[in-house]
Order: structure tokens, then sequence, then C-alpha cells
């Protein structure tokens, strides 16, 4: 079995690498860093790990990433790399949102095409695109972020819809976590006012419940009920109620 997760260096990706190694799986690796690559390989030293240092905001390394990796038959695939921002939009650095946009958007958009059609010639696999609870809500202050999350979500749901009418084998899930103990709140600048779950037990969840084929997952009971009662207000409601959450969480 062999898993190919980007955005591995830190946070839910190496969590998942770490879990997917204790489940028997071979990694492909895929981050920015690669000294922590290169600690990550050299920690789990039981199984394969085939490192890839690449920077997947850049359009022309994802279609690198696919033609280094064609060769391998690779079970499931995880779209994690990503990165947030906070602040007013008037006010934050357009060439760090349009990097996010890249990054959160465009990267996964194209891994996901060139890897799907590879899948759907074995009639196989499984594709895991990390969304967030921003996916169904609007989050003033973190603007460009919430948006990219909400195509990414439904995004994954679309096709996910395309492959069971077609009655693929191959399946798509999304994972939504609420605020995670990881490295994303330093890079956005913000603190969370909320308890944060475990990276670890968030990447459990997620590598679990996709391996059986479950589209939306949510890893905690509270962030299910939230998405349950957000269907009651309205989208003026929810953009104050966001915008009130995000400014308690301003670095």
């Amino acid at each position: 079995m062999l898993a190919l997760i980007t955005g591995a260096s830190s946070g839910i990706g190496y969590d998942m690498a770490n879990y997917l190694a204790s489940l028997g799986y071979d990694l492909i690796v895929v981050a920015r860093r690669e000294e922590r690559l290169k600690d990550l390989k050299y920690k789990l030293n039981n199984i394969n790990v085939t490192i890839i240092e690449l920077d997947l905001s850049i359009k022309e390394n994802c279609y690198a990433l696919y033609e280094k990796t064609r060769g391998y038959d690779i079970d499931l695939f995880i779209n994690n790399a990503g990165f947030g921002l906070f602040g007013e939009f008037e006010n934050t650095n357009l060439e760090t949102e349009l990097e996010m946009i890249d990054l959160n958007v465009k990267a996964p958009t194209i891994l996901t095409k060139l890897y799907l059609n590879d899948f759907l010639t074995k009639n196989k696999g499984h594709i895991l695109n990390v969304c967030s609870m921003a996916s169904f809500t609007i989050g003033p202050l973190m603007s460009v972020y919430y948006s990219t999350k909400s195509y990414l979500f439904k995004f994954s749901m679309a096709i996910s819809e395309e492959l069971r009418r077609n009655k693929s084998k191959v399946k798509i899930s999304a994972l939504c976590p609420g605020p995670i103990k990881t490295e994303f709140s330093e890079v956005a600048k913000v603190k969370f006012t909320i308890k944060e779950q475990s990276s670890k037990v968030v990447a459990k969840i997620g590598i679990d419940k996709t391996l059986k084929g479950k589209k939306i997952i949510i890893p905690s009971f509270k962030m299910k009920l939230g998405v349950f009662f957000q269907r009651f207000v309205s989208f003026n409601v929810l953009a104050k109620i966001g915008y009130k959450f995000q400014k308690k969480k301003g670095c």
C-alpha cells in the first residue's frame, strides 16, 4: 500500500504520515522544507519513504510532482498543503493571498485532476482533500482563506457525486476540522479562542474515515452541531458571527 501526502513536513500532514506508517503504508511525502522531510523519513525507518521537495504554490511544480510519481501504484492521495492569513482584506498582502489561492485552490485542483484519472483507470483509490470548518461559513478577517476552503469542499463533493453516479470504486473525501494544534496559527497570525483538537487525533479520524469511503469528515461533535445549526441562520448573521469570532483570535 502506498500513500502520497502533500504538506507532510508538519501538522496534520506529518501526523497522517506517522499514522499511515503504523498501518503499513509506504509513503511519498511532499513539502517545501526538505530537512523536515528527511527527519520524518529517518523516524519512519520501518517503511519505504520517498521525499520530494517542491513548492506546490508554483503551478509547474504540481505537474512536476505528477511526473515524478506517475510510475508509482498510489492507493491514497492526500491534498493537505495550505495556509491562511489573518486581517482585514484592505490591509493584507495581496501577493501572499495570491500565493494562498495558488496553494489552497489551484494546486489541489491540478493534482486531483491528474491523480483521479490514474485512479479511474485502475477503478480504485482514495483522494482526501483537507478542507476546514471554514468551508461551511463566512470568515471576515480571513476572507480569502475561508473562500479557498469553501471552494475545495464544494469541489470535492461535486466530484464525489460524479463518481457515485458512474458507479466508480474511486472515492474522494473532505476532511473538515476545526482549530487544531499545529503551526497554522503562527503562519496565519491568529490565536484560537476555543479548545484546539489534537492534530494526531484529527489525522487518525481523517484517515480511518477516508479509507471507509466517508465523504464528509468532521472530527468533532461540537463542530457537527455547529454545521447543523448554521442552516437555520442567514448569510448576514453568519457574517456578523464570523467577524466577532475572528476578531477574538487576532494576535
